[in-house]
């Protein structure tokens, strides 16, 4: 046993000795060595995946804030969910140029000066809010590492690149509650085993008070509205900077969030 954690734990070494922001992964066509599909690519067995992907939901239900963890879920269990969300794209035109265009996400890509000018109440400039209020960055988001197919790949770096879009477009905070509460709606749009572990598990965590609060309101609002709403990720999120968020959020059918998360995050 001592050497098969050993064997799983050599992908996670070698992981911790890459550095970089994820907009360095571009995630391209072409190997880049002996059975690497694309930058950073750590490849792996099945019994590594198996083995890496019960150390990761461990952890991550330990600790939901430990992203890297969430993200090795993620890419270990995630094939036929993420062969679901890539078939959805490929039957949209917006998604399809977004799978062949492979656009990023991230500090290095954002025009943070054009997105402080649009106007009040803008997709881009409400993001941008989201950002700044929460204190995250796009770049925090993991590079894919463990998906051994390169299209997969990148639909997954792009649904991690969205998810702080997606908590602006639902208005959500990223507290516990309102992370579990995103999780619900996204688990219901990709059928990622890791949302869905999220989505179930990380109510575990609250008080007595939020988890009435999660029941009864937040969870039937986010699944009515994971079904509601399109994929998410057919989304040129890109070029809709300017589009009123209001508009966006007709045009997906999301509602207002429940009363009890109104205000989620102020105006500084």
């Amino acid at each position: 046993m001592a050497t098969l954690l050993r064997s799983a734990l050599r992908p996670l070494r070698a992981l911790g000795g890459r550095r970089g922001p994820a907009a360095d992964v571009w995630l391209r066509g072409a190997r880049h060595g002996a059975g690497l599909l694309y930058p950073g690519h750590l490849p792996t067995s099945p019994l590594q995946k198996a083995l890496l992907a019960a150390g990761s939901a461990g952890m991550a239900l330990y600790n939901p804030y430990r992203h890297d963890m969430v993200a090795v879920l993620g890419e270990t269990t995630g094939y036929y969910a993420l062969k679901f969300l890539r078939d959805q794209m490929r039957k949209d035109p917006e998604g399809a140029e977004i799978l062949q265009k492979r656009p990023r996400i991230s500090l290095s890509t954002l025009d943070l000066d054009k997105l402080r000018s649009l106007p009040e109440g803008s997709l881009g400039q409400e993001y941008l809010r989201f950002l700044d209020v929460n204190r995250v960055s796009p770049d925090t988001r993991a590079p894919t590492r463990f998906v051994d197919d390169e299209e997969l790949a990148y639909v997954i770096q792009r649904y991690r690149e969205v998810h702080d879009i997606l908590h602006t477009l639902l208005g959500m905070p990223t507290n516990l509650l309102g992370e579990i509460t995103v999780k619900w709606f996204e688990a219901v749009q990709t059928h990622l085993p890791m949302c869905i572990l999220g989505a179930l598990f990380g109510p575990i965590r609250l008080s007595a008070q939020s988890l009435q609060v999660l029941i009864s309101e937040l969870i039937p609002w986010a699944v009515q509205n994971g079904h509601r709403a399109p994929c998410v990720l057919n989304l040129y999120y890109e070029r809709r900077w300017e589009q009123p968020l209001r508009a966006l959020r007709e045009e997906l059918g999301i509602t207002d969030a429940p009363m009890c998360m109104s205000g989620a995050w102020p105006r500084p």
